[in-house]
């Protein structure tokens, strides 16, 4: 574990870091108390502080308070160190954002002990961290393909849609839904069946830009959003789509298969700035059904009504 230790009086600076490093830190040091702030605002910079109260420049207390003004970064768990002994002194430095404090000169044991409840406090809120992270994940995508799930898709397509009728933008919509899918399920079963889905997501997401949305829209469809294409371009790269898809056969389980597929496009520059989401995706879904009425493994442009 890594920590800063940030004291003006050189010589009590040495013996601390000596002692943590005795200890198994990996000790950073700060002359002052600026020098700690900036320091601790560095990317990877140590997530355990001990500030010395009384520096020049910026005081412990003052340390603190920068290092909580940022809200960017990991938790960095702060002791002060003090020969403060009134109870209002160690008020100000734990309303400063301190979250601990010894009093100078500290017993070493004592140091090392409150060091480990600072380490078990980190712990803790990396784990809180990795489940909040894991839960958004989790509400926001799909579990089989990882790709974006229907209800986040939907809610950057409102976000999109507006935007592009701010600033005159463009964007593409196209539904694209696997043939006779059904049909691979009844045959190889379902297992065989979410082969072919992880399968098709990441052909999908090779056939795209890097800032376009691909997400499950239901069972075998997909959604893609293409930022800044015209009409003219979103079939084209609806093709590439098509083509990713029925180029080559789905490597399964049960041995290969050919999979081809069907998509809607539309794009909303061709479309009455008052329509919503969901008008324009039920446009694209009316395509989708004309190319599969088409004989699949097509593209089917929504056309507005003359």
């Amino acid at each position: 574990m890594r920590i800063l230790v940030a004291d003006d009086d050189a010589v009590s600076r040495r013996l601390m870091q000596r002692l943590l490093e005795r200890g198994g830190y990996e000790v950073m040091t700060a002359e002052n108390g600026r020098e700690a702030a900036e320091k601790l605002a560095t990317p990877g910079c140590p997530r355990l502080a001990l500030i010395d109260w009384m520096m020049p420049e910026l005081d412990g207390p003052g340390v603190c308070r920068e290092v909580r003004s940022r809200q960017d970064g990991s938790y960095i768990y702060i002791t002060l160190l003090t020969s403060k002994q009134s109870g209002e002194d160690i008020v100000t430095g734990l309303e400063a954002g301190a979250d601990d404090y010894l009093t100078k000169p500290c017993n070493p044991e004592e140091l090392k002990a409150r060091l480990r409840t600072g380490v078990r406090i980190l712990d803790l809120e990396d784990k809180l961290v990795e489940a909040r992270e894991d839960m958004r994940f989790r509400a926001t995508h799909d579990f089989l393909t990882s790709l974006w799930n229907r209800a986040a898709v939907l809610s950057d397509l409102d976000r999109e849609l507006v935007r592009a009728r701010r600033d005159g933008g463009m964007i593409a919509t196209l539904i694209c839904d696997l043939d006779r899918f059904k049909q691979v399920n009844d045959v190889y079963g379902h297992l065989v069946g979410d082969e072919v889905l992880i399968q098709a997501a990441s052909r999908l997401l090779g056939s795209v830009r890097p800032y376009d949305v691909v997400a499950r829209y239901g069972g075998e469809e997909f959604l893609v959003l293409l930022m800044g294409c015209d009409a003219t371009l979103a079939h084209k790269r609806a093709e590439q789509i098509r083509e990713s898809i029925a180029s080559s056969p789905f490597v399964t389980t049960q041995g290969p298969l050919s999979i081809t597929i069907s998509i809607g496009t539309l794009n909303i520059t061709d479309w009455a700035n008052d329509l919503t989401a969901t008008q324009l995706l039920f446009e694209a879904d009316k395509a989708l059904y004309r190319a599969k009425a088409n004989g699949r493994n097509c593209v089917c442009v929504a056309v507005p009504p003359v």
